[in-house]
């Protein structure tokens, strides 16, 4: 309703009111409610939701929300969300609340005089807003109808909410497309706009983008690591494909769909064009591969070896995962530098400097041979008789040709940081200096942002200072970098 031209939500609410009462009474109503909310209504008393039920049933205690919370997808854009929601929700006294797909709360910030009065209405993490846990509300619908939403005063089924405005979006996985969850704006009826359902909408679009793009760098990723197995069919059509059944990469180039259905167990796929595919699980995704119909040589192996970041090091042998302590990750850092081979004396030196033994090396070399297999690592001279792919010498080829984007993203950290052999201290050093070097001089601020957050730039006084320079005041990433330039200051 309209006074003087203008939106009155008091008097909008007190004819939903009528509305209501007269429909669930049976009564004749002055209007009829919109069709998105009588249909809700007729889901949630299917569901056998009571008007006068007061609040939503609590499913998860408070304890395990960290867990579930640090699991979800849409963790990773919670600052995204915040800095776009949060601060308007403060300003226009409403609460923003974020959803997994299953309609539980599990992310709520706003203003504190509106979160106390969510609390008394059970607007808290951990409640459960599903229409049939609470009736028609925002956050429930959108889940149902997969639509941004907007449920005003007497239009939520539980009276309850009466006094309450709210509106949500979902947000979708960009990979599978299936909803991730929704985000809501909620506050008192008085403080409705016009323009909620088209921001909670802008949000969540913005925060699919965000996926999106981390979805292409973990594609990219996982192709570079598992390009190896494609190269080790030697010419015969293959791809691989993510856990999800998404093509990432494909020999020859073209004529592959874009996504192929599979399953954990299965061993055989049939493209759309008839194709039959072998299918082998690889550590992170599969590999699709022609049925070999003659005996072929053997193929070489594919080796993959992940020895950046702070976790520990991890090696894939033709798709299993080879367990690895430190010493053995030096020799096959070693040995992939040097494909030509090396000499138990040439080991020595590389690994333990001038008082390196090669009977030590000869025997670390037996038992690498053990997790490994005689047939990857030969003997004399010592050299590894696969297709090597490493994190490390991908990011040094990118560090090399002056392309930051590619070494960023392929090196996860400091190359095996507990190492103190020479051989790994000088090639640390040289990768650490030359990724900086690249990432500062381009300039570039996603490229900054994503190393200020890399563990090789969290810490680094120069790329925060560079960062606040070149990002514009309207920035949201400004405020957090400032806050940790601050603290690398203290």
């Amino acid at each position: 309703m309209t006074t003087d031209g203008i939106f009155d939500p008091t008097a909008h609410a007190h004819l939903l009111s009528q509305v209501f009462e007269a429909v669930l009474g049976g009564d004749r109503a002055p209007s009829t409610p919109r069709t998105l909310v009588s249909e809700s209504w007729r889901r949630s008393l299917a569901a056998q939701i009571d008007p006068d039920r007061r609040t939503p049933p609590v499913v998860v205690g408070e304890s395990d929300l960290p867990h579930l919370r640090s699991a979800h997808p849409l963790n990773a854009v919670m600052p995204l969300l915040r800095s776009t929601l949060v601060s308007i929700a403060d300003e226009a006294m409403h609460v923003m609340l974020v959803t997994d797909a299953d309609g539980t709360i599990l992310w709520r910030d706003g203003a504190a005089a509106v979160l106390n009065a969510a609390d008394e209405v059970g607007l808290t993490p951990g409640t459960r807003w599903t229409e049939d846990a609470i009736g028609t509300n925002a956050m429930g619908t959108t889940l149902a109808v997969d639509a941004p939403v907007a449920i005003h005063s007497a239009e939520h089924l539980v009276r309850t909410y009466h006094t309450w405005t709210c509106a949500a979006a979902p947000v979708h996985d960009p990979d599978t497309g299936a909803i991730l969850g929704a985000i809501d704006i909620s506050g008192p009826l008085h403080t409705v706009h016009p323009a909620m359902k088209q921001l909670v909408s802008a949000t969540a679009q913005l925060a699919e983008h965000q996926l999106r793009v981390r979805l292409a760098i973990e594609d990219e990723r996982l192709r570079v690591r598992n390009m190896p197995h494609l190269a080790s069919l030697r010419g015969q059509a293959g791809a691989l494909a993510t856990a999800s059944g998404r093509i990432v990469a494909g020999e020859p180039y073209g004529g592959w769909p874009e996504r192929v259905a599979l399953h954990p167990g299965v061993d055989r796929v049939v493209l759309d064009d008839g194709r039959e595919m072998v299918v082998e699980q690889l550590a992170e995704g599969y590999l699709l591969r022609t049925p070999q119909r003659s005996a072929p040589a053997a193929p070489r192996s594919a080796l993959s070896l992940r020895f950046t970041g702070e976790g520990a090091p991890t090696a894939v042998l033709d798709g299993r995962s080879v367990p690895l302590t430190l010493r053995p990750a030096e020799l096959l850092t070693a040995l992939a530098l040097h494909p030509d081979g090396l000499t138990a004396e040439q080991l020595a030196l590389l690994l333990y400097g001038e008082e390196g033994n090669p009977t030590t090396v000869r025997g670390e070399i037996l038992r690498l041979r053990g997790l490994i297999g005689t047939d990857v690592l030969r003997t004399r001279p010592y050299r590894l008789a696969a297709i090597v792919d490493t994190d490390f010498q991908a990011t040094r080829r990118a560090i090399r040709a002056r392309r930051p984007a590619d070494a960023l993203r392929s090196c996860a950290g400091p190359l095996l940081p507990r190492s103190d052999a020479p051989a790994i201290r000088e090639l640390r050093a040289e990768l650490e200096a030359g990724l900086r070097g690249i990432v500062l001089e381009s300039d570039d601020v996603d490229l900054l942002s994503e190393f200020a957050a890399h563990p090789l730039g969290r810490d680094d006084l120069e790329v925060h200072d560079r960062l606040l320079a070149l990002l514009p005041p309207s920035d949201p990433r400004r405020a957090p970098i400032a806050a940790r330039r601050v603290h690398l200051l203290l």
